[in-house]
């Protein structure tokens, strides 16, 4: 996957934090493991945690001590974490709990596997928009009527704002989005293909921008 192709010498891993959350046990674990073989650390902006300049020989122990806590690791074909803001838990302009929210879209689509590259999620608690969803491929807005859903944005050298899709949406409803546009892009004949370039064919089923 792009940011974590292996080249020749010192390895990379990225390790999968849902909502951002990195609990202190995972912290001391990493710690232990950076003292002991000496990598370094980057906390992305899909708010993961890169662990690169690991040696190669040594790779396959680290892999193991993290999936032995449980770690899920960054690979190809996963069903990409929502990148989200802190929400109620600690903003009081956020309408709902963006971890719990996080939770409930892994519960339904985390198991994936064959998920096509290019594509990302992002849950803003309210309007301010914090965690960059409208610059997304699926982004989903909190209000105080309900979601708004915003489809096929994207950053790079040629940003693109995405096309809101759906006012005032339930949960449910934008699980259903979720999987009717995670499955549409599956289906994409490309091997990596951004969401926003899939709007105007004419089976995308979220054409009409409200």
């Amino acid at each position: 996957m792009h940011g974590d192709k292996q080249q020749p010498g010192p390895k990379t891993l990225t390790i999968l934090l849902p909502g951002g959350s990195l609990p202190f046990g995972v912290l001391r674990k990493i710690d232990e493991l950076g003292t002991k073989f000496a990598f370094d650390l980057y906390l992305s902006t899909a708010q993961n945690l890169r662990l690169y300049n690991i040696e190669e020989s040594v790779l396959p122990v680290i892999k193991e001590e993290l999936t032995r806590l449980g770690l899920k690791l960054k690979g190809p074909g996963l069903f990409p974490v929502p990148r989200i803001c802190i929400g109620k838990r600690s903003c009081n302009l956020g309408q709902i709990d963006t971890m719990d929210f996080s939770e409930k879209i892994l519960a339904r689509f985390g198991a994936m596997t064959g998920v096509k590259p290019k594509f990302k999620i992002a849950v803003a608690a309210c309007p301010a928009a914090c965690s960059n969803p409208v610059m997304t491929d699926i982004g989903i807005i909190a209000t105080r009527q309900g979601f708004d859903i915003y489809l096929g944005g994207k950053g790079g050298s040629q940003p693109k704002a995405g096309k809101r899709v759906m006012r005032g949406a339930d949960e449910e409803q934008v699980l259903k989005v979720i999987s009717e546009v995670v499955a549409y892009h599956n289906q994409s004949p490309a091997k990596k293909q951004r969401i926003g370039k899939l709007l105007d064919d004419p089976n995308f089923p979220y054409r009409d921008e409200v």
